[in-house]
């Protein structure tokens, strides 16, 4: 295979993933926007969230300010901004702002330095936990815990889950393929002696499958 065409092979192989923007701050003040498809869920209690940054090879704008600072922002891509969002994947120099080039808005809270996506409508910001180097691709695993959270309310349900399929939120394939969703049901919690039930939105049991 050419690399051009195992990298797109290899990158659809997962199947749909996470389309988010990362928020990150430098101790100048230079601010930077990047979209990641691998952010993924480590844990509840405590919060915690983690990505995949690529090798050292060349400079990584976005882990080089978290290891600075210690915060960033996770903002989910939605219908609105998703062509926006793919562009922040240029290689821009460090000087130089995404949020400028892409005509997306950059939004801050007290005590959180990085910055948020103002037209994101589901965004959280982290602390620094840990980092973890994986040995076998020289890719690292950033750790953040969840500090603060920003949603808009009518997607929050009475029983904490977060529909964000009403906040239009977009995912990926392979590396340049968005996607919107439609929901099938939730399930109930599953048991080995019991069939699943339909749920509704808010958590509510339906009936059995």
């Amino acid at each position: 295979m050419t690399d051009s065409y195992r990298t797109k092979l290899i990158n659809s192989l997962s199947g749909f993933k996470s389309a988010n923007l990362i928020g990150t701050i430098n101790k100048q003040g230079q601010t930077n926007l990047a979209i990641f498809s691998s952010v993924v869920h480590l844990g509840a209690s405590p919060a915690l969230i983690g990505f995949i940054t690529r090798p050292h090879t060349v400079t990584r704008h976005t882990l080089e300010n978290i290891k600075q600072t210690k915060q960033f922002t996770i903002n989910q891509v939605n219908k609105d901004i998703w062509r926006s969002a793919h562009q922040t994947s240029a290689r821009y120099d460090a000087d130089q702002c995404e949020f400028q080039h892409t005509g997306l808005t950059p939004i801050f809270i007290d005590e959180v330095n990085a910055p948020f996506v103002k037209e994101s409508l589901l965004k959280y910001a982290l602390t620094l936990e840990e980092i973890v180097p994986v040995a076998a691709n020289n890719t690292q695993l950033v750790i953040g815990k969840v500090t603060n959270i920003i949603c808009e309310p009518h997607a929050i349900r009475k029983d904490g889950y977060i529909d964000i399929e009403s906040l239009e939120t977009v995912s990926i394939s392979g590396l340049d393929s968005y996607h919107v969703t439609e929901r099938l049901s939730r399930l109930s919690y599953a048991k080995k002696d019991k069939l699943p039930e339909d749920l509704s939105i808010d958590g509510d049991r339906l009936s059995k499958q």
